[in-house]
């Protein structure tokens, strides 16, 4: 009998969303679950991690990482199953370009802190007590993870075979990427296992696209009607459509909310917010110098928009890892 092969799916620093999605394969999920040995599944299984640290080196097939790296368990962890794996997928938003967690890098490893235990208005502190990686109590010393000052995505950390985007990454990608491993049809190392074009070429909206668009005010979602057949960006709507990759199904899109970029960019594009000022600018219609700050001043939270799920991967949010990490 052969041995099937052995998957690991852990998750770092994530919320378990990209989990999720894989038992949202359903009855798919059964097959899946025949055709490969899942060998760690922390969310799923009792599994403990000296099994896998048993295991010999590159005895794993696949192991399936999901979740940004923001502490030494995660370092840690994603060290360990790289080691053990052939293959290593970069699963989800968070671990193919940082994913929301990301946002927290326009902050100071103090300002988290203060503001989470200390100065928050919910937050009753009267010692000022802060974690601390060692603590002795009764003798006996707990440990916590140390608390890392920059949010990592995966391939900051360590290699990374392959990458599927998506908060979280969609059933039928999922399916996909998995059979291709069972089967050994994989694309060359370092690709994206998802279509390659911009959500704009799949969005249904674009067929009522108007041959020119000007953007005269800027629109929130939450303050408009918006049409549910009209392209966001003729209603002055923003929607990252023209710097993300498709692939997602357009789910948000279909419930009638402009695209937030959980994709990335699309191939051949370094960073999904230039790209995406790109696309806006070229739109907008402003020629005194009070309409432009007008339209400017209507983007609230510009860095939260256009980097929402990238900031870690970008040009601005790009860091090496210091030296506290592993080498």
């Amino acid at each position: 009998m052969v041995d099937k092969p052995k998957v690991a799916i852990y998750w770092l620093g994530a919320c378990a969303g990209c989990d999720e999605s894989i038992v949202d394969l359903n009855e798919a999920i059964l097959q899946v679950v025949e055709a490969v040995d899942i060998v760690l599944w922390p969310v799923a299984m009792d599994f403990k991690y000296t099994h896998i640290e048993s295991m010999q080196d590159g005895e794993v097939a696949l192991s399936i990482l999901s979740g940004s790296v923001r502490n030494s368990d995660h370092e840690e962890m994603a060290r360990l199953l790289r080691k053990k794996s052939k293959l290593v997928l970069a699963f989800g938003a968070c671990a193919c370009f940082g994913g929301t967690a990301g946002l927290a890098n326009f902050k100071t490893k103090e300002d988290i802190f203060n503001w989470v235990y200390r100065d928050a208005p919910t937050v009753v502190n009267p010692e000022n007590k802060f974690p601390q990686t060692e603590t002795q109590i009764n003798g006996m010393t707990l440990t916590l993870p140390e608390f890392y000052d920059h949010v990592y995505t995966l391939d900051q950390i360590i290699d990374v075979d392959y990458y599927l985007p998506g908060c979280p990454p969609p059933p039928d990608l999922i399916a996909n990427a998995v059979n291709a491993v069972v089967a050994g049809d994989l694309p060359p190392k370092g690709s994206t296992l998802a279509p390659r074009m911009a959500l704009c070429d799949t969005c249904s909206r674009n067929k009522k696209k108007p041959s020119k668009m000007e953007i005269r005010q800027i629109k929130r979602i939450h303050e408009v009607e918006a049409d549910p057949d009209s392209c966001f960006l003729a209603e002055g709507i923003i929607c990252l459509g023209p710097g993300t990759r498709s692939g997602c199904g357009e789910t948000c899109i279909k419930t009638n909310i402009p695209c937030r970029g959980c994709f990335g960019p699309p191939p051949g594009v370094v960073g999904a917010g230039p790209k995406y000022l790109s696309a806006l600018t070229s739109l907008i219609k402003a020629e005194k110098a009070e309409e432009i700050q007008e339209i400017i001043d209507a983007i609230v939270d510009p860095a939260g928009y256009f980097y929402r799920f990238t900031q870690p991967s970008s040009i601005l949010g790009r860091k090496k890892p210091g030296k506290h990490m592993e080498e």
